[in-house]
């Protein structure tokens, strides 16, 4: 199956594994690369730039498949040191980086002088054009469904891939509600080249998080999840659990008073990382799609894209086929 995405990337496959905190590991991102879509690294769950060129370098003792970084670009009283980390993704090889957050545009040109293809993380179509207009390779765009930072337009992806269709030149892939055949076949249907998948790939063999927290995504339906700091509008969709009812509490309680120190304790990257790593499912916050509603399995990465890709291809071919010729 080849799309201006696997001929961007030099994949095999068009899929994509999204950055996801304390998940985009190199154990992840080279499963998915040697299953022949596109692994994805995340920068700043690493402590530092070392530690990143580190991660970069066992991701490559791991595959000799193309795999990306993603660098997310926080506001800049919070800013990490994205120079450096940016040297560690040139010096490693790196060839395709996902930026997300804010405007990746100062950032870009060591990463372009390099030959580095950038995908930037969208959730509308302005900032899609956006992120083509400053040279962007290529967009990933999220609709309402996804896990993380949906935006604040709360677009679902029906409406937003087919307008970004409209108006983008670049190409872009899908992302949020992506999980199986289904969603590669709608995908490729409403204009996008490819998929994005953050948390399908959590629940599977090679994810790096705790058992309870792949069979937390299994047990769950589309119903579970919850959408958290609205007021403050840095909206996050998570998976429902104590943490969150306690969130949503605070936020009920201080209404458009609320600072994200009255519940940074329960949002802090220290508690996701007990939920992730732990398995302590109650102890914070941690983002989950609406997509939570069609995992119904723990495969192994290889056997995810193989089913979907030959699903998808089955499905074109013979049922949508049919009816065509109906």
């Amino acid at each position: 199956m080849k799309t201006r995405i696997t001929e961007l990337f030099g994949i095999e496959h068009p899929i994509i594994q999204g950055g996801m905190h304390n998940v985009g590991f190199a154990e992840m991102a080279a499963a998915v690369s040697n299953a022949g879509g596109l692994g994805i690294i995340t920068a700043l769950t690493q402590p530092s730039p070392d530690a990143l060129a580190k991660e970069i370098a066992r991701c490559h003792e791991m595959t000799d498949k193309p795999f990306g970084v993603n660098l997310t670009f926080l506001p800049a009283f919070a800013a990490p040191p994205y120079p450096e980390f940016i040297q560690a993704i040139v010096d490693g090889g790196v060839k395709v980086v996902e930026t997300a957050g804010r405007s990746p545009e100062e950032h870009l040109p060591p990463l372009k002088a390099a030959g580095i293809k950038i995908i930037h993380k969208c959730t509308s179509v302005r900032h899609s054009l956006k992120a083509e207009r400053i040279g962007c390779d290529a967009v990933s765009v999220d609709g309402f469904e996804c896990a993380g930072h949906p935006g604040e337009d709360d677009i679902p992806g029906l409406i937003l891939l087919p307008r970004a269709a409209e108006e983008l030149k670049i190409p872009f892939v899908a992302s949020g509600g992506m999980a199986d055949a289904r969603s590669l076949v709608a995908a490729l249907a409403l204009g996008a080249e490819g998929i994005n998948m953050g948390t399908r790939f959590i629940a599977t063999q090679e994810a790096p998080v705790h058992q309870n927290v792949k069979q937390a995504l299994v047990d769950a339906d589309e119903l579970q999840t919850e959408l958290i700091m609205r007021p403050l509008r840095n909206t996050e969709r998570v998976l429902r659990n104590e943490a969150v009812k306690k969130i949503r509490a605070i936020e009920l309680e201080k209404g458009s008073d609320i600072g994200i120190e009255d519940i940074r304790h329960l949002v802090a990257g220290a508690e996701n990382r007990k939920v992730l790593q732990e398995g302590d499912m109650d102890a914070g916050a941690w983002s989950a799609g609406m997509v939570a509603g069609l995992i119904h399995d723990i495969p192994t990465c290889a056997e995810l894209i193989e089913r979907i890709v030959g699903d998808a291809e089955e499905m074109i071919r013979d049922r949508l086929a049919k009816i065509a010729a109906a």
